[in-house]
């Protein structure tokens, strides 16, 4: 099940890499025009709508990133299936489908299917596109339908099991979502404490996307908290010191505990791997300081490392709970990022917003330390410490960028093209599979200048390149057509 995890977290990897400079974009762009969105300002609305292009589709990123990454080939084929199986679940559990379907109005339609468009149906239309490819894209047909033979009948095949899903959906969907709202309802009682449970639920159902049933109890009007527009003063009812207490405990993390968390990931990194994902960790965590948008750095992690989550989560709570106690309240429009806290300084209802940088920078010192104790006590499998990395594996340093020339020397090495049966890659690796091993010359493939040569199996080899292998692997595969 970790393994299956593990290749989830790094099928999510180059789509997560899209979203950090999409969500500063966002970010610099509420900052210009903070109180219109973009309305007040061209330049904030570019700014914000280039940067909405991929934060508020990041589900159909998952889906296609997802699809293309748990495929036996990563095959852009199973990338489609993915896309399809979206476009089939949202559109049928859609507001107004479901009205149809139930003959009732648009308003009396359960609030579930208003929050359909999640991460989480992303990445379950990913695995089911990816499934279906993995079993179906060698099917062959009778004569009279051979057109839609091997991959053409992946995509038909998951829209039939994207059906079945979304009838599951259809009824399992609004019973769960409802039992968050119940359930947020009833901790309001219980003050900070309160506050703490709600932080922790919040970052531990973002998997799944039913954290905005949650939301919806404390920052809007299902149980008439309304924590967000009370806060800023756009509906009556706020109390002084009472207001914005479900909002608060998320900035020391968004601006200091994650950021530490990235640093933390980066530190414990494999030597050799720092290269690969400082670039990712550093955006990721400039972006949940700067904006909030906290998901580019949690969705790097919590697949490969599910416990490392589970903490953070605990943490949030903690910090929740903590800043709902204290005589310090500060909100947001957007997200709890710097941006945020620097606006909400002249709410109605703000607070002490100044303590949040001490409470925050002790938080940052609690998430570095125990993420860095828990990473190495346990061997968690964060960015850079996969289970595909082993020691020694080295980047291999062309001069000039001559990929084409290493990979022909691999394949003179592998026995020709004729040879070859599939070729694949991981982060640092090629993955192979040949027809006859005796074909295969070492001292030829080592000739390329890679790190070194695996065989698991007699007709799998393993060409250990470094970071740039996904450059060899593509002209591999062009060699071999």
């Amino acid at each position: 099940m970790m393994k299956y995890l593990q290749r989830l977290g790094k099928s999510l990897m180059l789509p997560v890499a899209c979203l950090p400079v999409a969500a500063i974009l966002m970010g610099i762009g509420y900052w210009i025009d903070p109180s219109g969105w973009g309305a007040n300002n061209v330049a904030a609305a570019f700014l914000i709508k280039a940067g909405g292009a991929l934060v508020d589709n990041m589900a159909i990123l998952f889906a296609i990133g997802v699809g293309v990454g748990m495929s036996d080939d990563n095959d852009g084929t199973a990338g489609l299936a993915g896309l399809v199986s979206w476009l089939m679940i949202t559109t049928l559990l859609s507001t107004s489908v479901v009205a149809m379907l139930k003959g009732v109005d648009v308003s009396e339609v359960p609030a579930a299917f208003g929050k359909i468009q999640t991460q989480f149906i992303g990445i379950l239309s990913g695995l089911i596109g990816a499934s279906c490819y993995n079993k179906f894209k060698n099917t062959k047909l009778p004569a009279a339908l051979s057109f839609f033979s091997g991959k053409r009948c992946v995509a038909i095949v998951t829209a039939g099991a994207s059906i079945v899903a979304t009838l599951i959906l259809f009824f399992v969907w609004p019973v769960v979502y409802g039992a968050l709202v119940g359930f947020g309802e009833a901790i309001i009682s219980t003050g900070s404490i309160g506050a703490g449970i709600y932080a922790f639920f919040n970052r531990l159902l973002i998997p799944f996307g039913l954290h905005h049933a949650l939301n919806s109890v404390f920052w809007f009007d299902v149980a008439g908290i309304n924590d967000i527009g009370k806060f800023w003063g756009t509906m009556e009812g706020g109390v002084l010191g009472q207001t914005g207490m479900y909002m608060t405990g998320f900035f020391p993390v968004m601006m200091f505990g994650l950021p530490a968390a990235a640093l933390a990931m980066y530190h414990t990194a494999k030597d050799n791997k720092k290269k690969v994902v400082a670039g990712l960790l550093l955006a990721a965590g400039l972006a949940s300081f700067f904006t909030g948008v906290t998901e580019p750095l949690e969705f790097a992690f919590m697949f490969l490392a599910p416990g490392l989550y589970l903490i953070h989560a605990v943490l949030t709570g903690i910090s929740a709970a903590v800043c709902a106690s204290l005589p310090v309240r500060a909100g947001f429009n957007f997200s709890a990022g710097f941006v945020d806290w620097f606006l909400s300084f002249k709410a109605p209802f703000a607070e002490n917003p100044l303590w949040l940088l001490g409470i925050g920078l002790i938080f940052g010192v609690i998430y570095y330390i125990v993420f860095r104790f828990a990473i190495t006590k346990f061997n968690l499998k964060t960015p850079g410490r996969e289970d595909d990395d082993i020691d020694g594996e080295m980047d291999i340093k062309l001069e000039n960028n001559d990929f084409t020339a290493v990979a022909e020397t691999i394949l003179k090495g592998l026995g020709g093209k004729e040879n070859v049966v599939s070729i694949d890659n991981c982060v640092t690796r090629l993955r192979l599979e040949i027809k006859d091993n005796t074909k295969v010359n070492e001292k030829v493939i080592k000739s390329a200048g890679v790190a070194g040569i695996i065989r698991p199996g007699k007709t799998n080899i393993q060409v250990i390149v470094g970071t740039q292998v996904q450059f060899v692997a593509d002209e591999l595969k062009k060699l071999c057509k």
